[in-house]
């Protein structure tokens, strides 16, 4: 049996941030990670036909977000401005969006106005049912389920609030090399500093008691520390207990239990799609675009995926297709090339451009489906209105012995985010310690 101060399970950013955090403090920290491989939701591929890294999960950093921008600069990682104009293809037009939300002042004063949370669905059927503000409704309904994944009969129209308030636009970063450059820093330290990394290992059961914890995986393998940081995916702790990732706690936990299933859980699938040239901006000038498209970072349009963003400000000849929310949930069982098909389609109807011609013109594609991961099980998570009471709970330890830590249990505007993970991995740490 191995033996450690404290055991973390989940090697994605929280639990990495929350090992290495220990393992510098002199605690010997074992890492148990399901999947061949580090870094959870985030994912940088490199090679199979692209010529440069892709991001299969988190691609970038979402403001000025301290502990992100403290780390990377930590470990020396560049990073650049990805900021560019949006534009939106709607009615056979392309447009610059100079604002992104039609009665934003009016939207933010109902919401503020607010007493008790409710969810999103209830607030644009209560607050914003006039026929005026149809087309706001359906494009804060998009909104929803594309940035944040939620389902608008769940999201908190709380969170929403916060959100529109907080968008910071004018900073957004990638990473040089791609946030697996993030990863290899926090593997690198933890094992520089004596813990331990154990890919490969699925925890199914977590037997406990106060001061005292034994995590057995799949294969029989144990594992016995004093403390135990739970850093998984939302997801995964929803799971079925038949499903492969699902861990079951022996004694049960179950007002945790209960907590982790009022959460909410995005999916989202992702298209990388390199081609043999940059035709989007001949095609959008064709098409009667107002003016050059050479700085579009994202296009939002009403096709089966209806988010699309370039590498900008590099001019290289990828694009980005996204779906979030219901939509993608609905084609969890999708094959990829269904999936692919359906990008090529929605490229074809924007563009003009035959879909016999836009398969010639394609050098590599990658479909991700987070929902279909079995380690994963989703995208990230999004506030409900039950959220609040749930991560109040999960962030209090149980017998100062099973601590939480992921994107999930991070308080503030960023939840979802690689910053939200590392914050709630620091966090869980210094809780431990």
């Amino acid at each position: 049996m191995q033996q450690a101060h404290v055991l973390v399970i989940g090697a994605g950013a929280a639990g990495l941030m929350a090992a290495m955090q220990l393992s510098r403090k002199g605690k010997k920290v074992l890492v148990l990670e399901a999947s061949s491989r580090a870094g959870g939701r985030i994912h940088t591929l490199n090679g199979e036909g692209f010529t440069q890294p892709v991001e299969l999960g988190a691609e970038f950093v979402h403001g000025q977000l301290p502990v992100t921008l403290a780390l990377l600069n930590q470990a020396k990682i560049p990073y650049h401005s990805a900021v560019g104009d949006m534009w939106r293809y709607r009615d056979g037009r392309f447009q610059k969006s100079e604002q992104f939300l039609p009665h934003y002042d009016v939207i933010i004063k109902k919401l503020n106005a607010l007493q008790t949370d409710i969810t999103l669905h209830q607030f644009l059927t209560t607050h914003l049912a006039a026929k005026k503000y149809t087309e706001t409704c359906n494009m804060l309904r998009s909104f929803a389920a594309g940035y944040d994944n939620a389902d608008p009969m769940r999201f908190s129209a709380f969170a929403m609030r916060s959100e529109l308030q907080s968008e910071d636009d004018n900073h957004q970063y990638r990473i040089q090399g791609g946030y697996a450059a993030i990863i290899a820093y926090l593997e690198a330290e933890i094992v520089s500093h004596g813990g331990q990394i154990y890919l490969s290992t699925i925890v199914k059961q977590l037997h406990w008691q106060p001061g005292q914890v034994v995590a057995v995986a799949d294969d029989g393998r144990e594992f016995k520390a004093q403390k135990v940081i739970i850093a998984l995916p939302l997801g995964v702790l929803q799971a079925h207990k038949q499903q492969p990732a699902a861990i079951t706690f022996v004694p049960p936990i179950p007002k945790q239990e209960q907590a982790i299933q009022q959460m909410g859980m995005g999916a989202v699938i992702k298209l990388l799609l390199q081609f043999d040239e940059v035709f989007w901006e001949r095609q959008a000038l064709k098409k009667g675009a107002d003016h050059d498209i050479k700085n579009m970072s994202y296009l939002f349009s009403g096709e089966a995926i209806p988010t699309w963003w370039t590498q900008t400000p590099h001019p290289t000849s990828m694009l980005t297709g996204w779906l979030g929310g219901p939509p993608a949930a609905e084609l969890k069982d999708a094959t990829d090339d269904y999936i692919l098909e359906l990008g090529l389609l929605s490229l074809s109807n924007i563009y003009d451009v035959p879909l016999t011609q836009l398969r010639q013109k394609l050098q590599a594609y990658q479909v991700m489906n987070w929902l279909a991961q079995p380690f994963t099980m989703g995208s990230y998570s999004y506030a409900t209105t039950a959220t609040g009471a749930a991560r109040e709970l999960l962030l209090q330890p149980e017998a100062q012995t099973i601590y939480f830590a992921g994107e999930a249990l991070y308080d503030g505007p960023e939840m979802g985010t690689v910053e939200a993970a590392l914050a709630s991995g620091k966090h869980a740490a210094n809780a431990a310690l």
